[in-house]
């Protein structure tokens, strides 16, 4: 390899982990989804919820990972489309915002049960579902990891590059995840117990306005698909 070609490489492996970073991360937004993810580790000990939001970013990095890489391949084997992701993720976000909308502020009964969870060994599931996906990585955040890895490549050299770069770019959100929800508790702690409220409230109904807004997306793209003339705002 020459040096021009390895010069070119590492600036394609730059320009594509900046991409995804860029595409990702505010989509994925952690800082804003890290009082929720207090709220819903509320039944946790202090140990049990960092080592919680290390499992949720290492499945956060795999999943966005495995979205980028075969997402575009799986949804064509079973002839589903992006719209169909968005108006079915967005249902679900519709949910989990509607259900924390209306939690209680002190979930006495919820950090019991959380906590008998945690006893008998349920961490690890709670961690991929609800609190991965699809609370920090939603249907906006696969579809756009799917898009990402969708592109062509000119040869294996540029297909291996790209790659790269995305798992690096992917690794840095992941990073941002661990981090916000490691120490979610210093940000709420500096809020207060009425900022916590808040901000959990306002949090939960901004997950609401999100899962509304990608199911919308997604039902105005299979209306646009099925009737090209349609003015559908």
């Amino acid at each position: 390899m020459t040096y021009a070609t390895l010069d070119s490489s590492l600036h394609h492996i730059l320009a594509t982990l900046l991409l995804t970073v860029g595409a990702l991360l505010p989509i994925v937004d952690p800082l804003s989804s890290a009082p929720l993810y207090l709220q819903m580790t509320s039944g946790l000990t202090p140990d049990e919820r960092a080592a919680m939001a290390k499992a949720v970013a290492r499945d956060s990095f795999l999943l966005l990972l495995s979205c980028a890489f075969v997402g575009a391949y799986v949804l064509d084997f079973f002839g589903l489309s992006i719209p169909a992701v968005q108006v079915a993720g967005g249902m679900v976000l519709c949910a989990m915002g509607w259900k924390l909308l209306n939690r209680p502020d002190v979930p006495d009964a919820l950090a019991r049960a959380t906590a008998a969870e945690a006893e008998i060994g349920n961490l690890r599931r709670r961690a991929f579902y609800p609190l991965t996906m699809p609370l920090t990585v939603g249907p906006g955040s696969i579809s756009v990891a799917i898009t990402l890895g969708a592109n062509p490549h000119r040869d294996v050299r540029s297909l291996f590059v790209t790659a790269f770069g995305h798992a690096l770019g992917i690794l840095v959100v992941a990073a941002a995840v661990y981090l916000c929800y490691r120490y979610a508790h210093a940000l709420v702690r500096w809020l207060g117990d009425t900022g916590r409220s808040v901000v959990i409230r306002l949090s939960s109904f901004i997950l609401l306005c999100i899962g509304v807004q990608i199911a919308w997306n997604g039902i105005h793209a299979m209306v646009v698909a099925t009737f090209p003339g349609s003015a559908v705002g």
